[in-house]
C-alpha cells in the first residue's frame, strides 16, 4: 500500500508538472484598418485541430498547448488571412493581438481561401451572419435595411412589402428577441413598419439564430437576432454621408484617449416633398411625418484586460394624416436604449462582461373620427443587469455561465372620448441563470449542453429551459448537427394590419401563464470547394399557452386582466436549403424553404388549425453579386413565395332594424384564412459604381430598381357591396410598379 501510494504521489506530482509547463495564446482580432474588434473570427493552429472564435468582444484563447513552434492563422469573412509564426515556452502565457485586412486592399495572389475555418466561423446549427456590406449593397426599397436583408434567408419569411417583420421559422416576431449592443429592443421599426430602426453605418456585427439556440440566451420562444454597434475608429479620424430620396444618414468616429468613440444619425427627408405636394393640392397627404435615429457609443481600455463602453440609441416616429372628410390620425412612437458595459479578462482562461442595460418603447396612436377620439398609450420600461462568464480549462471544455436580472413595467390604456376605458400596469422582477458547457470529446464530435432557469414575479412562475446539440464529423468537410431546447416566453405582442404603431405588448400574470413550446432541428453542412457551401436543415417546432386579447370579448371596460385573453397552440416544420459561393466575381446564395406553420384558438374555425397570414408553403430567394469592372458592381435579387392564407367569403348576412345604426348593415360569413392570395414574385435590381472624389473622400453611387419586370402582388382583396345586391371584389396592390431608387455616400 506504501508503494503504491509513493508511485501515484509521484504521478499527481508529474502531471502537474506537465500541466504547468502547458503554455497559451490569447488576444483580440480586429481590423486593421480602424482597430474595430471582430466577432466570430477564426484562429488555428496550422497543421492541427486545434481552433477558437473570436466571442463577442473578439477575443479568443487557446490553452493547454504543448510547448514547441507554431504558426497562427486567423481569418474571417472579407479580410486576408493572416499568418504568424511562434514559439511558446514551457508555461508561456502569449497575448496575441491579431490585425487582419481587408481584402479590398490586398492583392487576390496573398489572399488564401480557408474553407474549414470558414465552416468553424459562421456554421454552428440554425446560425447566420450578415455582413453589414451585403446590407448596404442589395437592393432595397429607398433605404438599405438589417431586417429587409435577414428576410432573404431561408427559414425567416416577410409579411408584404410594407413590413420588416420577422416570421422566422412559423414564429410571429414577438417570438425573436432582439438585442442591441446585449439590450432588448421592443419595436425596433420606422415609417410604421416600412423599415427596421437600425441604421446600417453604426452596425458591426448581426448574427441570427433560427431557432434551437443555446441556453445563454431566453426569453423568446423561437429566435435571436443580435446586433452590435461599431466601436468606432481607433487609428484615425473619418466618417460618412449619405443621400437618398426617403432619408439621409451621417457619420462620425475617431480615437480618444485609449479608446474610441462614434456618432450616427438619420432623418427622413422627405419634408420638401411632402410640402409641395401639399400646395399642388394633392390628398392623403400627412401635415406631419418625420422619423429620426441617433446611435452614439464611447469606448475606452482601462487597461489591457479591462474595457468600458457606453452606448445609447434614440429613435422616433411622427405621423399627423387627414383621411376622409372628418377623420385623423396622429401616431407618436419610438425607442430608447442605454448600456454600459464592462469587459474584464481574470486570466488566459476566465473571461468575463457585465452589462448594465435601460430600455424604453412608448407608442401613443391617436384616431379621431367625425369629432371623437380613440387614443392608446403603450409604455415599456426595462431596467436590467447581465453579467456572463468563460471559462476555458483546455481545449476540450468550453463553460459558460451568467445571469440577467431586472424589472419590467408596462402600462396600458385606452381612452375614448377622453374617458379611459381601459387601464393597466404591470410592474415585475424577473430573473434567469444560465450554465452551458462545450465539450469537444475528439476532433468529430461537439457536444453542448445547459440549462436555463428563469423567474417572472407576477405569477411567481419558475420554469426550467434545458437545451443539447450534437456535432459529428465524419470527414473534414461535412457536419452532421442536431439540437433540441425547451424555451417560455412571459410577453406577448397584438400586431396590427394597419400600422406598427397599433402594436401592443403585454404580459403574463395571475392566470395568464408563460407561452412555451419545444424545438427540434437536424443539419448538414458541407463545403464543396472553391468557396461553394451547402446547409441542409430540418425543424420542429410546438407553441403552447400562446396568449392574445380575445377579439370576442365585448367590452374590456372592468374586466379582470386574465379574462382579456384567449389561449391557444400551434406548431411549425419545415425544410431548409442554402447553397453560397461568398468570394469570387460572382458570388452570392439561393435559399430555399418549404415550410408550414398553424395556429388554433378558440371560436375561430370550430378549434381547427389555420394557417396564420405569414404561412408560405414555398419560399425561395437568389441573391447574386457580379463584379463588372474594378469599380462597377451588378446586385440581383429574386423572390418567389406560395400566396399567403387569407379569409375568403362563404356567404352574406344582413341586419335589418339594428339599434345601432341608421340603415340596415351587410356583412360576410367566412372561414377564418382558408384560402390563398396567388403567389409572390419580385426582381429587384442595382448598380454600384465606387470612386474617389477630388482625392478627399471616397464615394459610392447606387442606382436600383425595384419590382424590375412590375409584377402587381396582392397586398390583400376587400369587398363592397353594390346597390344590385352584388358583392365586388377589389385588390389592394403590394408594389405595382417598378420603382427606381438612387443614393450616393460619401466617406471621409
Amino acid at each position: 500500500m506504501r508503494t503504491f501510494l509513493l508511485l501515484l504521489g509521484l504521478w499527481v506530482l508529474t502531471l502537474g508538472q506537465v500541466f504547468a509547463q502547458r503554455a497559451s495564446i490569447s488576444g483580440f482580432v480586429r481590423d486593421a484598418m480602424s482597430g474595430e474588434t471582430l466577432i466570430m473570427a477564426n484562429v488555428v493552429l496550422g497543421g492541427t485541430t486545434i481552433g477558437a472564435a473570436t466571442n463577442h468582444a473578439g477575443y479568443y484563447t487557446l490553452t493547454n498547448l504543448a510547448p514547441g513552434a507554431y504558426t497562427v492563422v486567423a481569418s474571417y469573412i472579407g479580410y486576408a488571412d493572416h499568418y504568424e509564426e511562434v514559439t511558446l515556452q514551457p508555461g508561456q502565457r502569449l497575448r496575441l493581438d491579431i490585425d487582419l485586412t481587408p481584402e479590398a486592399l490586398v492583392t487576390d495572389e496573398i489572399v488564401v481561401s480557408a474553407e474549414r475555418d470558414h465552416l468553424e466561423e459562421t456554421k454552428n446549427i440554425s446560425v447566420s451572419q450578415l455582413k453589414v456590406a451585403s446590407i448596404k449593397e442589395l437592393p432595397t426599397v429607398l433605404e438599405p435595411d438589417v431586417f429587409r436583408s435577414l428576410q432573404l434567408l431561408p427559414g425567416v419569411k416577410a409579411a408584404s412589402d410594407y413590413s420588416s417583420g420577422l416570421y422566422i421559422r412559423g414564429g410571429s416576431p414577438d417570438q425573436t428577441l432582439i438585442l442591441l449592443d446585449r439590450n432588448p429592443v421592443y419595436n425596433p421599426s420606422h415609417f410604421f413598419g416600412f423599415f427596421s430602426a437600425f441604421n446600417p453605418d453604426a452596425i458591426k456585427d448581426v448574427r441570427l439564430y433560427k431557432g434551437a439556440y443555446p441556453a445563454e440566451y431566453g426569453g423568446r420562444l423561437g429566435s435571436v437576432v443580435d446586433i452590435y454597434n461599431k466601436d468606432g475608429n481607433r487609428r484615425s479620424y473619418g466618417g460618412g454621408l449619405s443621400l437618398g430620396l426617403l432619408a439621409s444618414r451621417a457619420y462620425f468616429e475617431g480615437p480618444v484617449d485609449n479608446g474610441s468613440v462614434i456618432l450616427a444619425v438619420r432623418r427622413s427627408t422627405m419634408e420638401p416633398l411632402l410640402a409641395a405636394l401639399r400646395n399642388g393640392d394633392v390628398e392623403g397627404i400627412p401635415d406631419l411625418f418625420y422619423f429620426y435615429d441617433l446611435n452614439g457609443k464611447i469606448n475606452y481600455d482601462a487597461s489591457p484586460n479591462d474595457k468600458l463602453s457606453f452606448a445609447f440609441y434614440t429613435g422616433n416616429d411622427r405621423l399627423d394624416l387627414d383621411f376622409l372628410e372628418d377623420g385623423r390620425f396622429e401616431i407618436a412612437l419610438g425607442n430608447r436604449t442605454l448600456s454600459t458595459n464592462w469587459t474584464h479578462i481574470f486570466s488566459q482562461n476566465l473571461f468575463s462582461n457585465f452589462t448594465l442595460t435601460s430600455s424604453r418603447y412608448h407608442s401613443q396612436p391617436v384616431f379621431v373620427f367625425a369629432g371623437t377620439s380613440f387614443e392608446r398609450r403603450n409604455r415599456i420600461f426595462d431596467t436590467s443587469l447581465k453579467g456572463d462568464f468563460e471559462y476555458i480549462p483546455g481545449e476540450r471544455h468550453t463553460l459558460k455561465t451568467g445571469f440577467w436580472a431586472g424589472n419590467f413595467t408596462m402600462s396600458l390604456e385606452d381612452l375614448f372620448d377622453a374617458r379611459t376605458t381601459l387601464d393597466e400596469r404591470l410592474q415585475t422582477a424577473y430573473a434567469s441563470l444560465y450554465v452551458q458547457e462545450t465539450y469537444k470529446p475528439g476532433s468529430k464530435w461537439i457536444v453542448q449542453g445547459g440549462v436555463r432557469a428563469n423567474y417572472f414575479s407576477e405569477g411567481e412562475y419558475v420554469r426550467l429551459e434545458p437545451r443539447l446539440s450534437l456535432e459529428y464529423r465524419p470527414i473534414e468537410r461535412l457536419r452532421l448537427q442536431s439540437a433540441y431546447g425547451r424555451y417560455y416566453q412571459f410577453l406577448t405582442l397584438i400586431s396590427s394590419e394597419l400600422f406598427s404603431a397599433f402594436d401592443l405588448w403585454l404580459t403574463t400574470d395571475d392566470g395568464v401563464p408563460p407561452a412555451f413550446g419545444d424545438q427540434m432541428v437536424f443539419g448538414a453542412k458541407s463545403s464543396l470547394g472553391h468557396d461553394v457551401y451547402l446547409d441542409l436543415e430540418t425543424y420542429y417546432r410546438t407553441m403552447n399557452d400562446l396568449f392574445e386579447l380575445d377579439p370576442f370579448l365585448f367590452d374590456a371596460a372592468g374586466a379582470d386582466y386574465p379574462d382579456l385573453f384567449r389561449f391557444g397552440q400551434g406548431y411549425a416544420y419545415g425544410i431548409e436549403a442554402q447553397l453560397e459561393k461568398n468570394r469570387g466575381r460572382i458570388n452570392g446564395f439561393v435559399g430555399y424553404t418549404y415550410g408550414k406553420t398553424r395556429r388554433r384558438f378558440p371560436n375561430i374555425n370550430d378549434f381547427k388549425y389555420y394557417a396564420p397570414k405569414y404561412d408560405r408553403t414555398h419560399d425561395l430567394n437568389v441573391v447574386l453579386n457580379y463584379r463588372l469592372a474594378r469599380r462597377w458592381r451588378l446586385t440581383s435579387v429574386f423572390t418567389y413565395a406560395t400566396g399567403q392564407a387569407y379569409t375568403e367569403p362563404a356567404g352574406r348576412f344582413r341586419l335589418v332594424d339594428y339599434p345601432l345604426a341608421n340603415d340596415d348593415l351587410d356583412g360576410l360569413i367566412s372561414r377564418y384564412n382558408q384560402a390563398r392570395l396567388p403567389a409572390y414574385h419580385r426582381l429587384d435590381l442595382g448598380l454600384t459604381h465606387t470612386g474617389r472624389l477630388f482625392g478627399i473622400a471616397d464615394y459610392e453611387l447606387q442606382l436600383q430598381v425595384i419590382n424590375a419586370y412590375k409584377r402587381r402582388n396582392i397586398w390583400f382583396y376587400f369587398f363592397e357591396f353594390e346597390n344590385d345586391g352584388t358583392i365586388e371584389r377589389h385588390e389592394a396592390p403590394q408594389i405595382p410598379v417598378p420603382i427606381p431608387n438612387v443614393s450616393f455616400s460619401l466617406t471621409f
